[in-house]
């Protein structure tokens, strides 16, 4: 099972004393189940926010949001892994499945085999201080992983990294992604880290946030990061954001 997400004239706007600040306006977009989408735009558009309630983390909108179903399981990965740093790195994949009621011989079997799906299966007994910060991302995504997610929400999580680890995690999100239909809301700031893991990339305007322009990125699921047509796809959504820096708020 995957889960569908509407957006229906959304509109979210923070209050800090006197001040109001709209992050979204209006904002309508539709995610089939099984889809992959990133969403792009200027800093301040407003792309954290719709994560945050796509995962149900912030209800203060207005307009109207759907999970279909309301019973789909969600897993979410930040820019920073956020790992517990006195809990190994088996542990803390276990420890998701041991507060979902799975005894612990079991979820730290379980936990053995989404590390060594993640490319960590000699890790499971080092702590986090002693993992590097791909590594430690890794063990984020096995996490995540863990509640077998219907709806995969991820915030950034390679922008910390180096390029060539996060180019590795891509690869290996891209053949996760593969292996099980899931729906996936990925916000970067990335165009080509967008074009190259998305089937789908969404533009969203300046301050507030709104939807400017989609690019249907029509490429098999394995793909190659070099591969020349994605920098065609990179420039469609470029122009989209050049677009978007002067449709947000009003002058």
């Amino acid at each position: 099972m995957s889960a569908r997400l509407v957006f229906r004239g959304l509109s979210r706007v923070f209050q800090n004393g006197r001040h109001t600040s709209p992050a979204i306006s209006g904002l309508d977009l539709t995610l089939e189940a099984g889809s992959f989408t990133a969403i792009v735009g200027p800093s301040g558009g407003g792309k954290t926010t719709l994560l945050h309630i796509a995962a149900g983390l912030d209800t203060q909108y207005t307009g109207e949001f759907t999970r279909e179903p309301a019973t789909a399981t969600l897993a979410m990965l930040f820019q920073q892994p956020r790992l517990l740093p006195w809990r190994s790195a088996r542990d803390n994949v276990a420890f998701v499945l041991e507060t979902r009621g799975v005894t612990t011989p079991d979820a730290r079997r379980r936990a053995d085999e989404l590390l060594a799906l993640v490319g960590l299966a000699a890790a499971g007994d080092k702590f986090p201080a002693q993992l590097s910060g791909g590594m430690q991302q890794r063990v984020a995504l096995a996490r995540a992983l863990a509640v077998d997610p219907d709806l995969l929400l991820m915030d950034e999580p390679f922008s910390a990294l180096d390029e060539l680890t996060a180019g590795r995690l891509r690869e290996e999100l891209l053949a996760l992604s593969a292996q099980k239909v899931r729906t996936i809301l990925f916000v970067t700031h990335d165009i080509a880290e967008a074009c190259y893991l998305a089937e789908r990339v969404v533009v969203l305007s300046a301050h507030p946030g709104r939807v400017v322009g989609e690019v249907r990125i029509d490429l098999p699921r394995q793909r190659r990061p070099d591969d020349p047509r994605l920098a065609e796809y990179a420039g469609r959504v470029l122009a989209f954001i050049d677009h978007g820096m002067t449709a947000g708020a009003p002058a």
